[in-house]
């Protein structure tokens, strides 16, 4: 037998597990068509493995199968992680918060997710409609409960749901946690579950805690007096079919603006996003309606979030007149200039203050930060990774800002997540800052790159689905591990440094341990002229991703920008040519 018919008649196998009565007749309905199908790539892709209870919990394309995202799924994954907090937490009355987002069957899944919670003896406060998934890492913390669920894919497209797990400080889970929930997920067969739910244990919240989270989000506020002054600033806002579309304009308000219009085709609350490609915020398309509507109101900034609003994007006048979006790197680097440069103005820089950023992020932040004496802490992708940091020196050192490059980013620590409403609330107070100066945010970008130097960075994502691709992604990590490239558009790499193995390798022959707190999958070429270059699999798609950053140290004026990025440009064809992408 063949490796492909061997596989098939594994998946077979696996298929007709499912046609028991422990599933419903829609689900064995589903799976019978894949089996009788003579076509056996949608069988072999919804069962040539179990989806990955990973770290950050669970992510899929939903519909029936071991690999995709489905009751009987989420089931085995809530039972495992409530088995986990029972065992963490022995003799307590365990409490976890439960939310989702307005992805299709969010609701189903998060009313499962609080029932098997409940049939387990642990207290659910359930959401009673879509929330951010930067307020149930709130919730989490301001309840004093043991872990929390939300159930969301976040910026992926519609035909994908996911679970966010998070443990009692409302960050994601990490070591021991994660590996612990993981290996009893692993355990769990479908007879396991416990789907009949305790009503008793089942407490529904909603405004108050949207009032408690609205306050907290006050905090990341930095000067209120220039908002006072341009408290006229005319702000377009889409909340992408998703959670933000009450909370922020609210948040908006609370900080004092008061010109605030949304898109409203954007402002329905719909998992199908039918007016965008894909609901991601990385995306222009993405944000077409907004620029629309900004342009008719004429408007300062345009901004949105995505569906569990945790992630934001920014569309900013440039130089001559028309709209353009502010990439990540660009966004975190602006939150992180104005934070230090603002604090310190005002006299709220005490000395041990710190910030964050991602491996993959911009290095301009770390000049920003090195010049005005400021911590700069780096870790790794992921918003968990930071939440260690704040956790790290909490009560002793002061967290004042932490992001990554994919449009995420968190100016404050009640939360432990990257979260959108606060951004948008602080980038709109940096936008009122220029404006208060006679500036734009384009023209506050332009004056960060010339006092710290040019900066271009770029993200290539080679998309590779199912078995075929997961094999693919794997081997071209293999390969770059095995023959790392000497150099990249004709620039002579120095460093290399490889996270699995924790080792930092210099041209000269000189290697280091790297000080991380857990190995990662990730490459890093650092090259003479400044030029890095980080790859990595992505974590939550069937994508193999490669971070960019070209330098400059030519543009001394504004005027000088389109050559340096016409000319970093140029250098990423050669990059590309020489990783072959």
């Amino acid at each position: 037998m063949d490796n492909n018919a061997q596989l098939i008649a594994q998946c077979e196998a696996r298929a007709k597990q499912w046609l028991t009565p422990a599933f419903d007749e829609e689900t064995r309905k589903a799976v019978q068509a894949m089996l009788d199908n003579e076509d056996k790539t949608e069988l072999i892709d919804a069962f040539y493995r179990d989806l990955e209870f990973g770290t950050g919990g669970l992510r899929g394309i939903m519909g029936a199968g071991t690999n995709r995202m489905n009751k009987y799924i989420v089931g085995m994954a809530t039972q495992g992680f409530a088995n986990y907090i029972l065992k963490a937490f022995p003799g307590k009355q365990c409490s976890v918060v439960v939310g989702h987002d307005c992805r299709n069957n969010g609701r189903m899944f998060a009313e499962s997710v609080a029932d098997i919670f409940s049939a387990n003896g642990i207290r659910v406060f359930l959401f009673e409609s879509l929330r951010p998934t930067p307020e149930i890492s709130y919730a989490i913390r301001q309840l004093g409960c043991q872990a929390g669920v939300n159930v969301t894919a976040s910026h992926n497209p519609k035909e994908y749901n996911g679970y966010k797990a998070y443990w009692d400080d409302g960050a994601q889970v990490l070591a021991p946690h994660d590996k612990g929930i993981i290996d009893e997920v692993n355990k769990v067969t479908i007879d396991d579950v416990k789907f009949e739910g305790n009503k008793e244990l089942i407490e529904i919240i909603g405004g108050e805690m949207d009032w408690d989270y609205l306050q907290a989000v006050k905090e990341a506020m930095v000067d209120q007096d220039v908002i006072l002054r341009q408290k006229d600033l005319n702000i377009v806002y889409s909340p992408m079919h998703g959670t933000g579309r009450v909370i922020i304009p609210e948040a908006l308000r609370s900080w004092g603006f008061q010109n605030i219009h949304v898109v409203p085709e954007q402002m329905v609350i719909d998992g199908n996003f039918p007016t965008v490609v894909s609901p991601n915020p990385e995306n222009a398309e993405a944000m077409t309606l907004g620029m629309k509507l900004g342009t008719r109101l004429n408007a300062d900034l345009v901004i949105a979030s995505d569906p569990d609003a945790d992630r934001l994007a920014i569309v900013c006048r440039n130089a001559k007149g028309e709209w353009e979006i502010i990439n990540g790197n660009q966004t975190c680097m602006m939150f992180c200039w104005y934070i230090i440069a603002n604090k310190k103005k005002l006299g709220q820089l005490k000395g041990n203050e710190f910030l964050v950023k991602t491996i993959v992020t911009t290095e301009v932040i770390r000049k920003i930060a090195d010049k005005n004496g400021v911590e700069l802490r780096d870790c790794y992708t992921g918003f968990k990774w930071i939440a260690n940091e704040i956790r790290k020196d909490e009560g002793v050192k002061k967290y004042i800002g932490g992001g990554e490059e994919s449009f995420g980013f968190l100016p404050f620590d009640k939360v432990r997540d990257k979260d959108s409403p606060a951004s948008i609330c602080l980038i709109c107070e940096i936008a009122a800052w220029a404006k208060d100066n006679g500036k734009t945010l384009y023209d506050l970008l332009m004056d960060i790159y010339v006092e710290y130097g040019f900066s271009f960075e770029h993200t290539i994502n080679v998309v590779r689905p199912g078995k075929t691709g997961a094999d693919e992604i794997k081997q071209m990590m293999e390969n770059f591990r095995n023959d790392p490239p000497k150099d990249l558009g004709g620039s002579e790499v120095c460093l290399w440094k490889d996270f699995q193995t924790l080792e930092a390798r210099y041209a000269d022959g000189r290697v280091e341990k790297l000080d991380m707190p857990d190995t990662s999958n990730v490459l890093q070429w650092f090259c003479t002229d400044g030029t890095k270059v980080s790859v990595r699999p992505s974590g939550t798609e069937p994508k193999i991703k490669f971070y960019v950053e070209v330098k400059d140290p030519t543009m001394r004026c504004a005027n000088c920008y389109e050559r340096c990025l016409a000319g970093a440009k140029e250098k990423l064809e050669a990059i590309k040519e020489c990783l072959k992408l």
